[in-house]
């Protein structure tokens, strides 16, 4: 392939008859390929691009999982290295906040040495609630660097969904 086939004045031809329908241009295989490239390379090292850098800068973003059933909505987020006095929950009708710190501090001292290291994260997540929920009766656990947030329905949002029968003509 020439370089003029791939240079960006000529995009707009319509002369170009070595493509196949559907195929995509040049350009974007290779992106395709690149982005490839890297998420292998990356993932050999079970780490995600530039990962180390965003918690060097104090970003530190917790797993959430969100489960819901007829009777109440169930969030688990993992915070390890965390105690329940780093944590924030709020809840209001439609979302819930939470709020933590993570800080870690290492200290080595020897003959000849003396190393010292310090990290510090926060995070804020907030997780939209689809449905009408009950505040009063919300409750929350920490175990072992897992939080459980439990948050029931109202009873008006737990009532039974009416089937509809589908016709045919």
């Amino acid at each position: 392939m020439a370089i003029r086939d791939i240079a960006p004045w000529n995009w707009g031809r319509k002369d170009v008859g070595i493509r196949r329908e559907g195929a995509e241009h040049p350009i974007v295989s290779l992106q395709k390929a690149m982005n490839r490239l890297f998420d292998d390379f990356f993932h050999d090292f079970d780490i995600a691009p530039f990962g180390g850098i965003e918690e060097s800068l104090g970003a530190f973003s917790p797993s959430i999982d969100l489960t819901e059933d007829d009777k109440e909505f169930r969030v688990t987020a993992e915070l390890p290295g965390m105690d329940d006095n780093d944590i924030e929950i709020h809840l209001s009708n439609d979302a819930l906040t939470i709020k933590g710190e993570k800080r870690e501090e290492k200290e080595e001292k020897e003959k000849d040495c003396y190393y010292r290291e310090r990290s510090f994260g926060s995070f804020q997540r907030v997780i939209s609630l689809p449905g009408e929920i009950d505040p009063d009766k919300a409750e929350a656990k920490f175990k072992k660097g897992v939080l459980y947030v439990t948050i029931p329905k109202l009873a008006r949002a737990q009532k039974e969904t009416k089937k509809i029968k589908v016709k045919t003509e």
